[in-house]
C-alpha cells in the first residue's frame, strides 16, 4: 500500500511548513541516503507546538508533538522527492525534546515519530537507529525537533 494512502487511512495529514529562518537545505541526497534537517513540532496549519515537556506539556502531548515532527519531515520529503514511495527505509532519527532539567522520558516522547514510521513502513523498514535527548531550549520554544536519515530505493537513480 502506498505511504500516502496509509497516512490517509490513519487520518494523518502532512502539515504546511513555515518558511525557513536559517541558511540550510531541508533535504540533501548523497547516493541512496537522504539527510533531513531538523523539523520542529508544528500543527497541520504550520503553527508551532510550543512548551517545555515536564512543565507545560505532558508526556502524551510531547509524543503528539513528536508525531507532528515526523509528519513535517514527510512533508519536506514529499516536496523533495515528489513521491513518498521512493523511500526504502528509515536509517536514523535524532529527537530533541525541550524539557525541564529533571525530565527523563525523552525516549517516550520521540516514540511519537518512531511509531508513525513503523506504521507506514513496517517493523523492518520503519524502525531505524535512534537517539532521544533533552534540551534546555529549542528554537521558538517548540516542544520537539527531529532530524532523520532515510535510504531511498535504488530504482530512483
Amino acid at each position: 500500500m502506498a505511504i500516502e494512502q496509509k497516512l490517509s487511512e490513519l487520518n494523518f495529514s502532512l502539515p504546511v511548513l513555515p518558511a525557513s529562518k536559517g541558511i540550510y537545505k531541508k533535504c540533501l541526497q548523497v547516493g541512496t541516503l537522504l539527510y533531513v534537517s531538523g523539523h520542529v513540532s508544528v500543527n497541520s496549519d504550520g503553527s508551532s507546538i510550543t512548551g517545555k515537556i515536564g512543565k507545560d506539556l505532558s508526556d502524551e502531548e510531547g509524543k503528539l508533538a513528536a508525531r507532528q515532527c515526523g509528519l513535517a519531515i514527510l512533508s519536506s520529503l514529499k516536496d523533495h522527492l515528489g513521491d513518498l514511495d521512493k523511500i526504502r527505509r528509515v536509517i536514523k532519527i535524532l529527537g530533541m525534546v525541550n524539557c525541564t532539567a529533571e525530565y527523563g522520558n525523552q525516549p517516550v516522547v520521540i516514540n511519537g515519530c518512531s511509531e508513525l514510521y513503523v506504521q507506514l513502513w513496517g517493523e523492518e523498514n520503519g524502525k531505524g537507529v535512534r537517539s532521544a535527548v533533552g534540551m534546555g531550549s529549542l528554537p521558538g520554544n517548540v516542544a520537539v525537533e527531529i532530524e532523520a536519515i532515510f535510504e531511498l530505493k535504488r530504482s530512483n537513480f
